[in-house]
């Protein structure tokens, strides 16, 4: 529930870029490091868009998408906008015994 929970609000957040850019509208033919700059520069313009134009809203989202999000978008905190995106060891293996431990809870979900 989880993971389906996390992949929902990442789709929401895409819907509301590709609303935003044109250009991730599309299917992309540039090379894959040319198409994750053009995704980090799209995510970093609508990042300082909303920080400096707080009244500019992209297409809302529709009520019936909303009912298990929470409401915090009001917050105005800078803390949360993409500054870079950056592989690292730290963050795969965070991800790794997250994804580890949601397995390991519904193994032993199922087995009681």
């Amino acid at each position: 529930m989880k993971h389906s929970h996390a992949r929902n609000v990442i789709e929401r957040c895409f819907g509301v870029l590709k609303s935003r850019w044109a250009i991730l509208r599309s299917p992309s033919f540039f090379p894959i490091k040319t198409q994750n700059r053009i995704i980090l520069a799209c995510c970093l313009l609508h990042n300082f868009i909303r920080r400096e134009m707080p009244n500019d809203v992209p297409d809302p989202i529709p009520e019936d998408e909303c009912e298990n999000v929470e409401e915090d978008e009001e917050q105005e905190d800078n803390d949360d906008l993409i500054t870079a995106v950056e592989p690292s060891e730290e963050w795969t293996g965070w991800r790794n015994t997250v994804a580890q431990d949601m397995f390991n809870d519904w193994r032993n979900r199922r087995n009681a």
